[in-house]
């Protein structure tokens, strides 16, 4: 190498500067570097002179290298710094790092060289890798993230998981305000919100909130709002979370937690309403039970009196108070028989076709002995051709509650009748008295257990026969109804449905 290679151009290149600088001939071979390039490329002083270019490219890139260096050559124009090539180096370890280089073509001595300032981009390319992966993550992320202007509340960006949501692309977005896709904010309530951001009271503002969609669809998000700065201008990072499926989990808990709390107030009610019908049920059994009882011991204890032959006529009295009573006692623990078996559920129907008459004459026979003096029953008419197919038991019960009932609460020279009335679909058996009717008032309870009108609390009666009569009728498809005047008496009306042939082979159990 000539003297002037070996140190007019070292003279040329000062240490001062702070790039890395090779000056290369034509011939693509390395004629002088300053110490920022050798340590750059990992050599020593003086190492890297007289050294092909070629060996700090990559082998797959020299052959394209010596191309682009011929034709460099040719025009001989400057090259600046960047240019959008990806260029790299190769350290003397084979160790490759990122870099840009700017070339300045000049001769000297009628000989051509390039001087190449390079720069080491590895800090940058790092950071820039970085800045890449954030904004991945920020558009990717698939919460909503919105960066807008704080003075003009318009958006700067907006991810990609905020576009699709709302329905918009970015660059529509960059024509709106954060007001547009706000359904329940205004103006002055936003800079209200935001106001201790600014004032740097607060780091973070969180709040609930409706964002309303491009096709006007509305939806519950829970906003995320803090400060934040691009170069001198503040702007506003909001993360935002689609709450929809929280909202709907927290509508169906309080949903179940209503449906639950109303359960519990209808158990607690239904276990007031036992603990009262355990309440009349405890003072009826006592009351019920107490007089006919009084009644047997006082007459048991007046027949041990009567020892002489001439007071027969006394001691049958007594007999009969005594068989009268026990009867009653009886039938007030047939009833209550009958009320737990329905409630369990024990109770078997046998349905068979009978003559109506024999029914009748039977429920009217026994009644007959409770008639008070002067009441009359009145027998229906044209009934001997009427057959009914339903549980026969069942019936006469049902008659006999009726007519009994009607005896009771009617007074001394009434009549009661009995009404029969067949149709296609069914047959009605209805009871009339001239009683003391229901009141207005007591007529929607009369068939509940235990209820006794408020004009007959006197009169012996457990309040339990309607409901009885009421159960069996409606497990066996039939009704019961009434009507009623208080003073003017009462009408209560076994409806029975007529059985077909095939229905009469039928039987419920």
């Amino acid at each position: 190498m000539k003297l002037f290679e070996k140190n007019d151009v070292f003279r040329i290149l000062t240490e001062v500067i702070s790039e890395g600088i090779l000056i290369v001939n034509d011939q693509q071979v390395i004629v002088a570097s300053n110490e920022v390039a050798n340590r750059m490329f990992g050599y020593e002083k003086g190492e890297l002179s007289g050294i092909p270019l070629e060996v700090l490219i990559p082998p797959e890139k020299r052959e394209r290298h010596r191309v682009d260096a011929d034709a460099f050559f040719k025009k001989s124009k400057n090259r600046q710094m960047g240019q959008g090539l990806d260029l790299v180096g190769v350290l003397k370890d084979g160790s490759e790092f990122p870099l840009e280089i700017g070339l300045n073509p000049f001769t000297l001595l009628q000989k051509r060289y390039v001087m190449a300032i390079i720069v080491d981009i590895s800090e940058r390319k790092k950071t820039e890798q970085t800045i890449d992966h954030w904004f991945q993550i920020f558009n990717e992320s698939l919460n909503e993230i919105y960066v807008f202007d704080v003075e003009s509340f318009v958006f700067i960006n907006v991810n990609r998981g905020a576009q699709l949501n709302l329905g918009y692309t970015m660059d529509e977005l960059k024509q709106r305000t954060v007001l547009d896709i706000k359904a329940d904010l205004t103006e002055k309530s936003l800079r209200r919100l935001i106001a201790p951001l600014i004032h740097k009271t607060k780091e973070k503002v969180d709040f609930e909130t409706i964002h309303k969609r491009k096709d006007g669809s509305i939806y519950p998000v829970e906003v995320h709002l803090q400060l934040s700065s691009i170069g001198k201008k503040e702007v506003c990072l909001a993360i935002v979370l689609d709450i929809t499926e929280r909202k709907n989990y927290t509508q169906h808990l309080e949903n179940k937690v209503e449906e639950r709390t109303h359960q519990l107030r209808e158990a607690l009610k239904a276990e007031q309403q036992l603990n009262e019908l355990k309440t009349k049920f405890l003072s009826l059994v006592s009351h019920e039970f107490k007089t006919p009882l009084t009644s047997i011991l006082t007459s048991t204890s007046l027949l041990s009196k009567y020892t002489e032959t001439e007071q027969q006529e006394k001691r049958d009295k007594h007999i009969n108070t005594i068989k009268e009573k026990v009867k009653y006692l009886d039938n007030i623990l047939t009833d209550f028989l009958s009320i737990e078996r329905l409630d369990t559920g024990k109770v078997k129907y046998n349905q068979t076709t009978f003559p109506l008459s024999k029914i009748i004459n039977e429920v009217v026979y026994n009644s007959n002995t409770l008639l008070k003096e002067g009441q009359r029953i009145q027998y229906p008419q044209n009934i001997d051709g009427i057959f009914v197919t339903f549980d026969e038991k069942i019936m006469a019960l049902a008659l006999s509650n009726l007519l009994h009932n009607a005896i009771k609460y009617s007074l001394e020279d009434t009549n009661i009748e009995l009404r029969v009335k067949e149709s296609n679909k069914n047959l009605q058996i209805a009871i009339i008295d001239e009683g003391v009717g229901i009141p207005k008032e007591d007529q929607p309870f009369i068939f509940e257990r235990y209820f006794r009108a408020s004009n007959v609390l006197t009169n012996q009666g457990t309040g339990i026969g309607l409901n009885i009569v009421k159960q069996h009728m409606h497990n066996l498809g039939a009704d019961i109804s009434f009507k009623s005047t208080l003073g003017k008496g009462s009408t209560f009306t076994l409806t029975i449905p007529i059985k077909n042939s095939a229905d009469e082979k039928d039987s419920i159990g």
